[in-house]
């Protein structure tokens, strides 16, 4: 990621809206089609979540095996969350491909990549959950690659096939040694024969199947494909990537991980909340100092998808030292969590979209005043990025909330493990939060309001009417999370019961007062009632001094000898993140550079200042760029060995027949 400041005022970025008259009807099937799907999702999760559904069987659709499909409340959750996010994203999508060139492929790719994504939770056996996950992968990847002339969106589609097919392979491997373990391909079959697995085995599936998932979650450090591939895709693609398709991998840990292969030993617990700390720590502070609005969107979610596993493992350990009470408000902070990130996130996306195709713009350091000509979408992007925040009356506050109630009153007696781990547990999501409001007020503040800073942002206009409607329905969820989180309790409670292994089967009261079992009671509906009257007041005195103050004077304003404001003189993205980025220059590494340009009159007079702050992300520089060279060095290695002697072939063919029969003896 690179950012650029310059004290002249920088090229302009004039926005193009393109009509493509030709694909209104193809845009108006697809969106159509996606918000069909995304009523049906609902439908049927919520009869898994609460009703038994029969189990299908459709044994000649694959040979030998068949396809098995069981929707219990487990899976039945996960499907009506994808619903809920397919349905606004239709919506919005029949109006956004008026503006942005969508070809044809993609906008019919699209209704299958939802298919994929519901098939996926409603799958009862090993060999139909990986049909449903490469297909879901793989159309995935051709909506990456919708604009693929482009160089930028062909390497990041390069990266997260390269990623996603590591993961698979990792899943797969995970999935075989369990079935061949317990000698089952159902999930049901699994669970009842456990008890053949040896406690090793259960350990090298879960190492497995933790990669596997997470690189689907976006989790470190197979995160890499995530700020790649989400600005680069198509906005309503991105917000179904970034809130449905990667509460996937979450799904895949709690099924296999949590409720068939679980309750594990406790360093199961301890790693998951490692790599979901370390996980949301990075991903907050890559998003602090992002520039792109959708890249730093895209690190909020893997901020948010530790948090999630952070609250899984959290759960895990709980459990094993017999505090299942505590178990269960962790579950159900990270269960909420999911759903709360669905909304806000989808929403976020949305936004990002909606001022892209009015805009041009991605760029924070170009935007600004979009307050004024978008003041809709402005309004709906900071629901979005409150959820985001953490904060009172955000979509994400009563989760976040839940699990540090659940770290804090984790029992600490004689047990060093969770006398060490809670407390750091505790420090991380308080780090979190607070670079998770950074980066939104970051984006909301600087991204919509002040002035423009381009030609672009200064002839935006709002939103078409079905884009204004998909992001409305997102929203609504937002606020019911925000206010009455009571409305998701049942489903919690019902999903909790299928993981009785590992929790108490009873979630929080979460009623008007949220009560937990001596931990501690809050209620969002008295915050936002109290905000409500706050403001009421306010308003209130405020008219009642305008009637009461004697006639105002009118003189000059007083300007402190700048009476003519320009958008130069206002905060960009990257001086507001300047400072964090000196907090975290270890852990950032920036290369920064500054060029002081002169006229050519004289050397002492100086014509500009450009201030140039280059981040990378330093897993991908330390981690993935060795191995790629080492692939690399392999691969130019076996390229000499390849003569084109068939003679030297076959002795290539004998000595590995040898080498298997040796081994094999």
């Amino acid at each position: 990621m690179s950012t650029t400041v310059d004290v002249a005022p920088a090229p302009h970025t004039t926005p193009e809206v393109i009509a493509h008259p030709s694909r209104v009807g193809a845009a108006v099937l697809s969106g159509g089609l996606t918000a069909a799907l995304g009523v049906a999702g609902i439908s049927l999760g919520i009869a898994g979540l609460f009703h038994k559904v029969a189990s299908v069987h459709i044994g000649w659709l694959v040979p030998l095996v068949g396809v098995q499909l069981n929707l219990d409340p487990l899976g039945g959750l996960f499907v009506t969350v994808t619903g809920a996010v397919a349905v606004p994203v239709g919506v919005y999508l029949v109006g956004y491909a008026r503006h942005e060139h969508l070809p044809r492929l993609s906008l019919a790719v699209l209704p299958l990549f939802v298919a994929a994504m519901l098939l996926v939770p409603m799958a009862g056996s090993v060999t139909t959950f990986l049909l449903a996950w490469e297909l879901m992968a793989l159309a995935s990847l051709a909506l990456v690659l919708t604009h693929h002339r482009r160089a930028e969106v062909r390497t990041a589609g390069g990266l997260y096939a390269v990623l996603t097919q590591l993961g698979f392979a990792a899943i797969l491997t995970g999935l075989l040694v369990a079935s061949a373990s317990s000698g089952a391909d159902t999930f049901a079959g699994l669970a009842a024969h456990l008890d053949r697995m040896s406690p090793g085995t259960r350990s090298v599936v879960f190492v497995l199947t933790v990669i596997g998932f997470g690189s689907k979650a976006g989790l470190l450090p197979l995160h890499a494909w995530l700020p790649r591939a989400h600005p680069e895709a198509p906005s309503p693609v991105s917000a179904l990537m970034s809130a449905a398709m990667v509460n996937a991998g979450i799904y895949g840990i709690v099924r296999f991980d949590a409720q068939l292969l679980g309750p594990g030993p406790r360093w199961w617990g301890l790693a998951l909340m490692v790599v979901g700390g370390a996980s949301a720590m990075y991903g907050v502070l890559q998003a602090s100092v992002a520039t792109d609005l959708k890249r730093l969107l895209a690190y909020s979610t893997t901020e948010n998808m530790g948090l999630i596993v952070l609250a899984l493992g959290a759960a895990s350990l709980l459990s094993s030292v017999g505090a299942r009470d505590l178990a269960a408000i962790a579950l159900t902070a990270a269960l909420l969590h999911v759903v709360g990130h669905a909304a806000f996130k989808s929403l976020a996306f949305l936004c990002a979209g909606a001022v892209l195709a009015f805009t041009g713009l991605r760029d924070l350091d170009q935007m600004g005043g979009l307050a004024r000509r978008m003041p809709t979408t402005t309004v709906l992007f900071g629901i979005a990025a409150l959820g985001a925040c953490g904060l009172p009356l955000g979509a994400g506050f009563v989760s976040e909330w839940l699990l540090v109630q659940a770290l804090i009153h984790a029992p600490r007696g004689g047990d060093s493990t969770l006398a060490l781990a809670m407390p750091l547990a505790v420090g991380a999501v308080a780090l979190t939060t607070g670079l998770g409001v950074a980066a939104m007020v970051k984006a909301f503040g600087l991204g919509f309001l002040a002035r423009p800073r381009s030609e672009g942002a200064a002839k935006a206009r709002e939103a078409t009417p079905s884009m204004v409607i998909g992001m409305t329905l997102a929203a609504s969820v937002c606020a019911v999370l925000a206010v009455a989180p009571v409305a998701v309790g049942p489903a919690l409670r019902h999903v909790l019961d299928t993981l009785s292994g590992i929790a108490v089967p009873n979630t929080p009261r979460l009623g008007v007062m949220l009560r937990l079992p001596g931990a501690g009671s809050m209620s969002p509906a008295l915050l936002a009632a109290a905000l409500a009257v706050a403001v009421l007041a306010v308003i209130a005195l405020a008219q009642w001094g305008a009637r009461h103050r004697p006639e105002p004077a009118t003189v000059p304003l007083w300007a402190c000898g700048a009476d003519t404001l320009t958008p130069r003189m206002q905060y960009t993205a990257t001086s507001f993140a300047e400072p964090l980025q000196r907090v975290f220059d270890d852990v950032l590494r920036p290369d920064t550079d500054v060029e002081i340009s002169h006229y050519a009159e004289s050397r002492y007079l100086v014509e500009k200042v450009a201030y140039r702050a280059q981040f990378t992300d330093a897993i991908e520089e330390r981690l993935y760029r060795p191995v790629v060279r080492g692939v690399l060095a392999w691969a130019g290695w076996v390229r000499r060995a390849h003569s084109g002697s068939v003679h030297l072939y076959l002795a290539y063919g004998a000595l590995g027949l040898l080498f298997v029969l040796v081994a094999a003896r």
